[in-house]
């Protein structure tokens, strides 16, 4: 099994009321769940991406979507989040990475010590997706369901991979606190992809502290 880049929908934040924020529920829901709200997790993905493409296009990336979920509930530790208001309108999910460094495979250099250390503990959780529906408050939204995601697990890293040419991922992550730490290559495409980490808790940040210094010089153009 690969690593999947961060697949996500996280616009800009609006200006507006913060009570349509707190109307959002979220909720941890099980591999059985999660593969009961397969179609409906399809429809989110399609909807936060191609809102315009010709039906074609939608139908196919709709199958798509559900090949790879179904791939990912298969892992072990699978976890996911959703928001829900009266419909489903956000989910974040991803895996525990194990202390045998699989998932660092195809990192550009040598992997930083503090990381591999917490690989080995088994403090590292990796979120493979954010998925929000287009609205003024989405990028709150998908903050949450990132945040919940990785308290729930107790992680003290949290990691990710994004396509270095999603600029507004990047972006949106940075200013979360996100660090850039390097590439990844993955053999089975030709796609560079950005290893971003997020340090939880106190320790953890001083830990990264080596990182964030030279971060910037990381972080495409």
């Amino acid at each position: 099994m690969t690593a999947q880049p961060l697949r996500g929908h996280l616009h800009k934040l609006h200006a507006g009321d913060s009570s349509a924020v707190d109307a959002v529920r979220l909720r941890r829901v099980n591999r059985r769940l999660a593969q009961g709200l397969a179609g409906e997790l399809a429809d989110l993905y399609v909807d936060s991406h191609e809102t315009s493409a010709p039906e074609a296009y939608r139908s196919r990336s709709h199958q798509d979507f559900l090949n790879r979920l179904t791939g990912e509930i298969r892992r072990p530790g699978f976890a996911m989040v959703i928001a829900e208001t009266d419909s489903l309108v956000g989910c974040a999910f991803g895996f525990p990475v194990h202390s045998d460094g699989f998932w660092w495979l195809g990192f550009d250099g040598a992997l930083p010590r503090s990381i591999e250390q917490l690989t080995d503990s088994g403090g590292v959780f990796a979120i493979t997706s954010i998925l929000v529906r287009p609205h003024p408050h989405d990028e709150d939204v998908a903050r949450r369901l990132q945040e919940r995601l990785l308290s729930n697990h107790q992680a003290s890293l949290g990691a990710t991979l994004v396509n270095q040419n999603d600029h507004p991922t990047l972006a949106s992550l940075c200013s979360w606190g996100w660090l850039d730490v390097g590439e990844v290559w993955r053999p089975a495409g030709p796609t560079m992809f950005r290893v971003l980490v997020l340090a939880l808790g106190e320790r953890t940040a001083v830990r990264m502290g080596g990182l964030a210094r030279d971060a910037w010089t990381r972080w495409p153009g």
